[in-house]
């Protein structure tokens, strides 16, 4: 099983074994990681927006046009940002470090 680690705004640190082909989304709302996904995981928010550590994001695919869209309007996005609910999670991705970022921009709140 692949070892994902998220890193809170605070620095402290979870560490979980994950089944392979679950979205870090998924992982986080599994495991009551504070990751709202407000669309569901449909593509159609920021709200799940995460850092991926350097030396894993290369082992992703590219994001796609229109995941590049959504963080465009992510709380401060990083060279190495993306949505958790569109990186999947493989055993070549085991060891994978993600960190949280301080604050949301939630669009689809009223």
């Amino acid at each position: 099983m692949p070892r994902v680690t998220f890193v809170y705004p605070d620095g402290s640190r979870r560490t979980l074994d994950v089944a392979p082909g679950q979205t870090l989304l998924r992982i986080a709302w599994d495991n009551d990681i504070g990751i709202e996904g407000a669309c569901e995981g449909c593509l159609a928010c920021s709200t799940c927006h995460v850092v991926v550590a350097d030396e894993f994001f290369e082992r992703l695919p590219s994001a796609s046009e229109e995941e590049e869209d959504m963080l465009d309007l992510a709380y401060g996005v990083m060279p190495t940002s993306r949505l958790g609910c569109q990186v999947v999670v493989t055993e070549a991705l085991d060891g994978l470090t993600v960190t949280l970022p301080v604050a949301t921009n939630n669009l689809l709140e009223d």
